[in-house]
């Protein structure tokens, strides 16, 4: 009875309803700061241009059931990596660098960051391993577990390196959180788990410490790989008044926004505190300012919205390597919320991180379309894996 439905009842209209939600969110927000006469490109014509590609790549992504993207995963892995290394090796006529980073490739549309892309090819690669890797090892040990961390590891590690040599740590951390969060659902024992992540907190305890009280080490070693501003962002993010003029301003701006708005907010286009790039990383503040604490929490209620729907749609599924693609993409839009929203009320370093869905953008917008496009296909062919067994799948 359930799998004799139309495809129109298969379709999950509620995904798509808090996708329209966050589209009117942010057309509304980026529309509110077009006056800004230092920009002459039209960010609001533009966001409804990139959410009609992303529509496009969502009704692509139906057209392959959750088994063709199993059997395509380490291709798309592949031809992902093969984009960061071609951007490395690129001249600047193809990749020019912005703010000490080469991210982007020069396209006639506008610019393409393959490291938005690369995410959801990450999350099909090591959703596919983790799936072959307990096939393999049907009967579990301490060893079986540890070599499957291994290959998770080494399988992040490789694009990692290529994120960082951009260098581009906001989307490294995210790279980092992806990993993280497919490691707790893959079924490794934690027995390693609990070490390995014990371990990890006692090197980032050390780091953080030599950062605050020892930062010339920290700078010998590894700032000439990470760059000066880098740095300048963590120490303007502890005490962003010493830094009124430079990395502190975008963070002491965001605070009195977000502070000015109180309650109720000033109202559209009431803004009164000037924000940079008040329609990309920063694009919260405009919505606590002009909206208030009321506004901003409909905004992180709807996103507790979406990853409820993700989680419930996880729970459904009878397929090991569809939970573990939405466990992933569940970890790639909460940090990605957590961080740049965190960023905003000093939380958190700045690390230009976009607001999932909000933010102005051609790249971070169609990357995450088509991770939610691949949790459409999962959702519109779920009746036909409901009753076959996991071997089948």
């Amino acid at each position: 009875m359930e799998n004799n439905k139309t495809k129109m009842e298969r379709f999950d209209w509620t995904l798509a309803f808090i996708l329209l939600l966050f589209f009117i969110i942010s057309c509304i927000a980026i529309s509110s700061g077009q006056t800004d006469s230092r920009y002459d490109t039209n960010f609001f014509a533009q966001q409804i241009f990139w959410y009609g590609i992303g529509a496009f790549i969502i009704a692509g992504a139906l057209l392959f059931d959750p088994d063709q993207y199993k059997k395509l995963s380490w291709y798309l892995y592949g031809f992902g990596l093969l984009m960061l290394i071609f951007l490395y090796f690129a001249p600047e006529s193809i990749a020019r660098p912005r703010n000490g980073a080469k991210s982007w490739f020069n396209t006639p549309v506008g610019s393409l960051q393959p490291s938005e892309f690369m995410k959801t090819f990450l999350i099909l690669a090591v959703s596919r391993l983790i799936v072959d890797h307990h096939q393999k090892y049907i009967r579990k040990t301490l060893k079986s577990d540890l070599f499957l961390l291994v290959k998770i590891g080494v399988t992040f590690l490789v694009p990692l390196i290529f994120i960082a040599l951009q260098p581009d740590l906001g989307t490294g951390l995210v790279y980092i959180a992806i990993m993280l969060g497919m490691i707790l659902v893959s079924g490794i024992s934690w027995k390693i788990i609990l070490p390995t992540f014990s371990i990890a907190a006692i090197i980032g305890g050390v780091l953080i410490f030599i950062m605050l009280y020892l930062p010339h080490l920290l700078q010998d070693f590894i700032g000439q790989h990470v760059g000066k501003h880098a740095f300048e962002r963590i120490y303007s993010w502890l005490d962003p008044y010493s830094y009124p003029s430079d990395e502190g301003y975008h963070l002491i701006s965001s605070l009195q926004a977000i502070g000015s708005g109180e309650i109720f907010g000033k109202g559209y286009m009431g803004k009164e505190v000037f924000i940079p790039e008040r329609h990309t990383d920063f694009i919260f503040t405009v919505i606590a300012e002009e909206y208030g604490f009321i506004g901003a929490s409909i905004v992180i209620s709807l996103y507790f919205l979406l990853i409820y729907h993700l989680i419930k749609i996880a729970l459904e599924t009878k397929s090991p390597f569809n939970a573990y693609i939405i466990a992933g993409i569940i970890s790639m839009t909460t940090f990605h919320v957590f961080e740049n929203i965190g960023m905003t009320i000093q939380l958190l370093p700045i690390t230009g991180i976009p607001l999932p869905f909000l933010s102005y953008g051609g790249s971070s917008l169609m990357g995450n379309m088509l991770a939610i496009g691949i949790v459409f296909s999962i959702k519109f062919y779920h009746k036909k894996y409901m009753f076959s067994s996991e071997e089948d799948e």
